[in-house]
């Protein structure tokens, strides 16, 4: 049985509201301003929690290596991985003005850091959980690393095999309180939703025993309106103030009107899918007093006299008998003398 934990007096898990994320990630396009606009709407859009990117471009990445093939397209100029990493980057201290103003706005701040130096940052800033990206999960001395400040953590398994996944659980479970969400992800921006594959979620949900989610970069949201009515607790989506900025992740990301649209339909899809008990819904009650058919005589029946099939029908009445009593009824007589298109009731019969 999947077991719900807590993050910031939030129990999440099976049963509990959707844990949504809004990922503010490197939208900002290092400027800090740009951050804090996007703390602001994570909280008018109705997320739960903003989280950004935490790194020092010279601690994670040589100068030469090369920028992704949708990292390319989507900025649309030549140069390095790491120059573009370096003009992303925010210091130290510009996160610390954010998480202040993320915690003036009351919205939960977190962050992902992509080395030890920047996960040692973010402790001694108080973050109250962790989210290990999908690029980190064969990294684990940073899991270890990160595993040991006994905080909850939100594994991004994007590129991942099941056995990778479990090479890291295992090392988290070594080291900490076990307090983990695994996020279903595909490490492609934007992917394609043939490629969603929502399935394994229930596959880790399974293997591993704790509350799993969804890191959607599909566009649009549809895919993750799919995987909440298939159970995820969490759902991370990129957030932008317009897709056609310039940098590798707003074409993937959804700007404020949609990521408002997409939390309203979460928790109308959360709404909908119920305690999962087979049961009529008051609204129901009422409509099947009428439309429901009850048992009627088809022709005045007398006192005394043994009730046969050709007697009874079914029609749509204000009252009397369900149908499933008229095998019951069949055979027994009459007490009083009742005319025709009469309901029956059992006060009527010997």
């Amino acid at each position: 049985m999947v077991e719900a934990i807590e993050i910031a007096g939030r129990r999440i898990g099976p049963g509990y509201p959707c844990f949504i994320i809004a990922e503010a990630g490197v939208n900002h396009n290092g400027d800090v301003d740009l951050a804090k606009r996007l703390v602001d709407i994570s909280r008018e859009v109705g997320a739960d929690a903003v989280k950004f990117q935490t790194w020092i471009t010279e601690k994670l990445i040589l100068p030469d290596a090369a920028m992704a093939e949708y990292q390319q397209q989507n900025i649309g100029i030549e140069q390095s991985q790491s120059e573009m990493l370096k003009r992303m980057e925010l210091s130290y201290e510009q996160y610390r003005e954010i998480k202040a103003y993320a915690d003036q706005q009351e919205i939960l701040f977190f962050s992902t850091p992509d080395e030890e130096d920047s996960a040692d940052f973010l402790d001694e800033l108080g973050v109250l959980l962790f989210k290990i990206g999908s690029g980190e999960v064969t990294n684990l001395p940073l899991i270890r690393h990160v595993a040991r400040m006994h905080k909850p953590i939100i594994l991004s398994t994007g590129m991942s095999s099941l056995g990778d996944v479990e090479a890291a659980v295992r090392v988290m479970e070594e080291t900490s309180e076990n307090r983990l969400i695994l996020l279903h992800c595909v490490s492609s921006y934007p992917s394609i939703p043939s490629d969603s594959n929502l399935r394994a979620m229930d596959t880790m949900s399974v293997a591993f025993g704790y509350p799993v989610g969804f890191s959607d970069h599909t566009m649009g949201y549809e895919v993750t309106l799919a995987a909440v009515a298939r159970g995820a607790c969490v759902i991370e989506k990129h957030l932008t103030l317009d897709r056609k900025m310039t940098g590798p992740d707003h074409r993937a990301s959804l700007n404020p009107d949609e990521f408002a649209a997409m939390v309203r339909a979460i928790r109308t899809i959360e709404s909908a899918l119920g305690d999962g008990i087979k049961q009529p819904t008051l609204a129901e009650l009422e409509v099947k007093k009428v439309v429901q058919k009850t048992i009627v005589t088809t022709k005045t029946v007398r006192v005394g006299e043994t009730i046969t099939l050709s007697d009874l029908t079914l029609k749509r009445s204000s009252g009397g008998l369900s149908p499933r009593y008229l095998e019951f009824i069949i055979g027994r007589k009459m007490r009083i003398d009742v005319a025709v298109n009469q309901t029956i009731s059992l006060n009527m019969l010997e």
